[in-house]
């Protein structure tokens, strides 16, 4: 998409997020739902689709304007982004980059127009950063396969049509990791949803277990119509993913911050505002130069996964300091508050909440280091 089209649809996207996401952000934290009306909007907007490449009914956004998007859509409740975060995100991008054209034919153009909400099940109990532990099986059946196991943590799994299933069909040879990913309707015999987990924030995300008791899927499911197709699905997804999570999180703390300088700038004590106070303006200051590093490493990231020059050490950098970054705004901005930011129903109070996920998700904090760590020494060790 040309820059002159993607600035209207960004000057859009922040319009309908400021005027009428922001203003129902208790009411979404109060129901635990993001309202119908405001559903409808992001799917007439497009944005269920946004990422999906225009021949299948979607916006066609690469990574680096994806980026600019997700800054916005951080700046209110998550819960909006994570509606749609699935089909553009983690799940979306498995079809889009892995599936048949028969399999995109089938399932790209719901998913872009929001009718369909895929849901990546790959989380498991004993299996969360790394899916080499995966223990849900496929096996063969005939031209059939049969699913077994159990996922956990599955974002929009209660309002899901399509899971986007990985599983193992055999051990780790030097063939491959032996993971295979199935797309599998939520209605599909076998498949079911959880009761909603009950979380620290992000109230209006649903996530939920998923359990697959002899889930029968045809051989057409299997994404790419390859075995060893799965482990590097997922790896390359959450690769892109955690340049779209360090966005969100710059998102966030700009609205932390832009709370913080508000609050600083009207709340007073001993007769002055406490923003004329010098601890006070240190704070925000660290807040600011968090942010302001934040966003020029999200947007080199993102340009580096275009181009191909990086697509390992770079989304793992971006993601590790954005999110740790927004705890750190989050938490100075409740600080700025005093007792206010303790408040429900205060931004900074909700905001301190939400970003704790975002370095738990998509690659914790930890597992980012080491492969920032182990790939830039390992680089280094293939020269010698």
């Amino acid at each position: 998409m040309g820059d002159e089209d993607f600035e209207e649809i960004l000057a859009q996207a922040r319009s309908f997020i400021r005027n009428a996401v922001v203003p129902r952000e208790n009411e979404i934290l109060a129901t635990d739902k993001v309202p119908d009306d405001i559903r409808e909007q992001a799917k007439n907007m497009g944005l269920f689709g946004y990422a999906i490449p225009q021949q299948w009914g979607g916006l066609g956004l690469n990574l680096a304007q994806d980026v600019e998007l997700a800054m916005e859509f951080g700046y209110t409740s998550l819960a909006l982004r994570s509606m749609f975060g699935t089909n553009n995100g983690i799940a979306g991008q498995v079809l889009v980059g892995f599936g048949t054209d028969e399999q995109k034919q089938q399932w790209l153009e719901g998913i872009a127009s929001g009718e369909v909400v895929a849901s990546f099940a790959l989380t498991e109990p004993g299996a969360g950063s790394n899916p080499a532990g995966l223990r849900t099986k496929a096996v063969r059946d005939g031209s059939d396969w049969v699913i077994n196991g159990q996922k956990r943590f599955i974002t929009n799994a209660p309002t899901a049509g399509l899971f986007v299933v990985f599983a193992r069909t055999r051990p780790a040879d030097a063939d491959g990791a032996g993971i295979a990913v199935f797309l599998v309707p939520a209605d599909t015999p076998g498949v079911e949803v959880g009761p909603k987990d009950a979380k620290m924030g992000q109230e209006g995300a649903w996530t939920a277990d998923v359990n697959f008791t002899d889930v029968r899927v045809p051989a057409a499911a299997l994404v790419g119509g390859s075995e060893d197709v799965g482990y590097r699905a997922a790896m390359t997804s959450l690769a892109r993913g955690r340049v779209h999570i360090a966005a969100l999180a710059v998102g966030t703390a700009q609205r932390a911050l832009d709370e913080s300088v508000a609050y600083a700038a009207t709340a007073t004590q001993g007769g002055q505002p406490i923003g004329n106070f010098q601890l006070v303006q240190a704070m925000i200051a660290d807040q600011q130069t968090g942010v302001m590093a934040g966003r020029a490493l999200v947007r080199d990231a993102a340009q580096k996964w275009v181009t191909g020059e990086d697509r390992r050490i770079a989304p793992s950098a971006a993601k590790l300091y954005c999110t740790e970054m927004a705890g750190t705004v989050a938490d100075l901005a409740v600080q700025i508050h005093g007792g206010t930011g303790y408040m429900r129903e205060v931004p900074v109070e909700r905001i301190y909440r939400e970003v704790r996920l975002l370095r738990l998700y998509e690659g914790t904090s930890e597992i980012q280091r080491l492969i920032i760590g182990g790939g830039l020494v390992k680089a280094a060790q293939r020269q010698l």
